[in-house]
């Protein structure tokens, strides 16, 4: 798609969603919604994306999906004698076979939904979700129990272990998914919510929890990483991180002995060490 094809389809949904989505525009959002699925699906647009040093949030997309949503109607699907599903039919699953790019997802339970990006090499291991709107940049693996949520990107080379969680957003159409961005290893039974950005090449520990409302200890610089009012937690590039704790405030706090979670960056990963190795010297 051109730049000008992205403008119309960008001006389509605009026009769309602010007649407010009504059933009555089915119909006419029916085409639209398609290409701009497609549009997802094929990596020309994105519900965000690289802008300068940060991101930046394409929220004409963002509200392209909720138009699928909210024109959709609920259908049932029986596969079978025993897979069976209701979900709207704006939003189907994806099928790796149309695509033009080398995507194992390998059979067990896992489900992609339409308007995902897989690049070239991503491996899907069974049960895993990946949700409309996400991008999981070339060579990743999703894992076994792996959710990564809508509008949820993540780059190339990146490893998400069994388990992990990667949380998504869809309103408000403004909010910044997360970002987990190229050659970072996400270890087992992670979770990482609520616009988190971890930068290219950082490691996290099995276990590390990161949101707005815990803070980042980084005990290589000296510093804390908050989130700000307009602006996500971020972990540093190469960062590695480990689960810690931090004593609890308050005097009956101290009595109990009461601590609480907090991720800790241990060191930092030099371009010649390896994810493996790295988080092994910083568990030690």
């Amino acid at each position: 798609m051109s730049p000008d094809n992205d403008d119309e389809l960008r001006r389509s949904i605009e026009a769309l969603t602010a007649a407010g989505g009504a059933k009555s525009d089915r119909d006419e959002a029916l085409p639209v919604i398609d290409r701009l699925l497609a549009a997802l699906e094929e990596g020309r647009v994105r519900a965000a994306e690289p802008w300068g040093d940060g991101w930046r949030i394409n929220a004409w997309v963002k509200r392209g999906i909720l138009l699928a949503f909210r024109v959709g109607q609920d259908r049932g699907h029986d596969i079978g004698p025993a897979f069976h599903f209701r979900d709207r039919d704006t939003l189907p699953t994806w099928s790796p076979n149309v695509a033009d790019r080398n995507v194992r997802i390998v059979p067990g339970g896992s489900a992609v939904r339409r308007g995902v990006f897989l690049g070239d090499g991503v491996v899907v291991m069974p049960p895993a979700y990946v949700n409309v709107g996400a991008w999981v940049g070339e060579g990743s693996m999703v894992d076994s129990h792996v959710l990564v949520g809508s509008c949820a990107q993540v780059g190339q080379g990146v490893h998400l272990s069994a388990a992990a969680q990667i949380g998504g957003v869809l309103e408000p159409v403004r909010a910044m998914p997360v970002v987990v961005e190229d050659g970072v290893f996400v270890g087992g039974g992670c979770g990482i919510y609520e616009g988190t950005r971890v930068e290219a090449g950082a490691v996290l520990a099995p276990g590390v929890v990161l949101t707005r409302a815990v803070p980042v200890y980084d005990l290589v610089r000296g510093e804390v990483y908050r989130a700000g009012p307009e602006a996500p937690l971020i972990v540093p590039k190469g960062a590695v991180v480990v689960p810690g704790s931090r004593p609890a405030r308050g005097a009956f706090a101290r009595a109990e002995g009461l601590h609480l979670q907090t991720p800790v960056i241990t060191k930092y990963r030099d371009d010649g060490t390896a994810a493996a190795l790295a988080l092994e010297d910083a568990l030690r």
